[in-house]
């Protein structure tokens, strides 16, 4: 079964992700969306080889502040950070090369 989702409660908060060390990818979307679910096996995919990559999966919905501070639309959305900095997004990822592709640019 898939890591669940972090609940708004849950997640950090935007000061903390811009503080995290190193490789992070941001996960946004919901356990229910059909594209989230799909896109499960192609990041469990593309992030096996590089355990170095911290994967956050962040429960997003009207209102969400984190998702917001991010300009997050679509679902999932995969946002690409190095020490806490965006350097590349995926919006529903088509391919685990896809994922790999945007790592690349992070």
């Amino acid at each position: 079964m898939p890591t669940p989702y972090l609940s708004e409660i849950e997640a950090p908060a935007r000061a903390s992700v811009n503080a995290l060390p190193g490789w992070t990818l941001l996960e946004f979307g919901t356990d229910w969306c059909g594209h989230c679910r799909a896109a499960q096996t192609l990041v469990a995919q593309a992030l096996g080889p590089f355990p170095q990559w911290q994967h956050l999966k962040i429960e997003d919905g009207s209102g969400r502040a984190l998702g917001r501070s991010f300009r997050v639309t679509l679902w999932p959305t995969l946002i690409f950070l190095r020490d806490g900095q965006e350097l590349a997004r995926l919006v529903r990822p088509a391919s685990a090369q896809d994922i790999l592709t945007a790592m690349t640019k992070a």
